[in-house]
């Protein structure tokens, strides 16, 4: 039986003054309600997202402000080029980063005051990027770049695809599913480090990204057990949060979900529900999907017998909050009665949910493309590798 939570979703945003003449951000409470799954969450009472707090960890506080201030510049220039036909789109740009730089400037001010009282995560930050620039007109400034990318990894699939089968050991190919996954993850315009790497380099693919992760032994490895597991029973349903488009969800994750399809496994595909840079939408996952299906029977025929089924996760930023998910998805987690959770990506497998116990088994697989946050969490080596995999937390 689902046992669910009512929270109201932030759905209506306004921007307001406060007395220190820094923006706010003031969450409207909507007719939309968000719930958390029974199966996800034995006790939402004790689930904390975030993984950092800014304001008690002062080494991650000086360092992720600063890195936002940098960051915002680059979103800017994306922003105002996404809409060049505009004229006011340069100036909008300049008030959009202005205006975060003004509440980013009163969350560090505001840091002595919060501290012990208030978790103060990343996902904040990145979720207040999204939320400017929907204030200042650019909904979805990567769409043309996701489209793009979209369709050169389509083209690519039946391709991987024949690569992956091609491994007749079921360890060695289930490990090459979750190198794909991780090597897809890389094409993530949110991180510097890969930004700069697909701007100066046209011909970066997969194999390309395969070739730059981390060699295992990964900072956090269980991939071993992961396979272990997969010698066992095979999962009723498992829930996949994804992240971003092309590459990473076309190359990276249908390859992996058509092997949980092929163990006879159900499996809901969770996508953003509003745009956040260049995360796939539920919207464009089916459409995507319509496509792929095309190249892959195993897809085509669980797309159109409904075992392979798409939900909007409720979010409107890059990081997972497992407290707000839209109650049809809620419903389905529990119909199914779902039995593995995944979870891709640094904005909801790092950022959020790296330290949270889910009510039933979970892996998390990342990489991290940020070095501050690699020696963070104990590694070195750029594009360090999580690869998480945990048993049902007791309710």
């Amino acid at each position: 039986m689902l046992l669910v939570t009512p929270a109201i979703v932030p759905h209506i945003l306004l921007i307001t003054k406060t007395t220190s003449s820094a923006l706010r951000v003031t969450r409207l409470a909507s007719s939309r309600v968000a719930m958390h799954s029974r199966s996800l969450l034995p006790d939402p009472a004790v689930y904390q997202p975030d993984t950092l707090d800014l304001n008690t960890d002062g080494k991650a506080a000086d360092y992720w402000f600063n890195c936002f201030r940098d960051m915002v510049a680059k979103f800017a220039k994306v922003a105002s080029k996404s809409q060049e036909e505009d004229h006011t789109a340069p100036q909008r740009a300049e008030q959009f980063q202005a205006a975060y730089l003004q509440q980013l400037d009163e969350h560090q001010r505001n840091v002595p005051l919060n501290k012990g009282k208030v978790v103060l995560g990343t996902s904040e930050l990145l979720q207040l990027n999204e939320t400017m620039l929907r204030r200042f007109g650019f909904d979805d400034p990567w769409l043309s770049q996701k489209k793009m990318e979209n369709a050169s990894a389509v083209a690519k699939l039946k391709e991987r695809l024949q690569e992956i089968d091609a491994l007749k050991d079921d360890d060695a190919r289930w490990t090459e599913l979750v190198r794909g996954v991780l090597a897809g993850n890389m094409f993530d315009w949110g991180a510097q480090a890969i930004s700069n790497i697909l701007e100066q380099d046209s011909n970066f693919g997969l194999h390309s990204a395969l070739d730059r992760i981390e060699k295992r032994p990964w900072l956090l490895d269980n991939l071993d057990n992961w396979l272990n597991r997969l010698k066992g029973t095979p999962h009723k349903c498992a829930v996949v949060f994804v992240d971003n488009s092309g590459v990473d969800v076309v190359l990276g994750v249908l390859p992996f979900v058509r092997g949980l399809l092929k163990r006879g496994t159900k499996v809901l595909l969770c996508a953003n529900s509003e745009p956040a840079l260049n995360d796939v939408t539920s919207v464009e996952l089916k459409s995507l999907l319509d496509e792929c299906s095309r190249e892959c029977e195993v897809l085509q025929q669980a797309w159109s017998q409904g075992q392979l089924l798409v939900y909007a996760n409720g979010q409107t930023g890059p990081c997972l909050d497992m407290r707000t998910l839209p109650q049809e998805l809620c419903d389905a987690i529990a119909a199914n009665e779902t039995d593995l959770l995944v979870i891709e990506g640094m904005g909801r497998a790092l950022h959020t949910n790296l330290n949270a116990r889910f009510g039933c088994e979970t892996l998390k697989l990342a990489v991290i493309k940020n070095r501050w946050l690699a020696k963070y969490l104990g590694g070195e080596a750029m594009f360090a590798v999580v690869c998480k995999f945990e048993g049902a937390a007791l309710s």
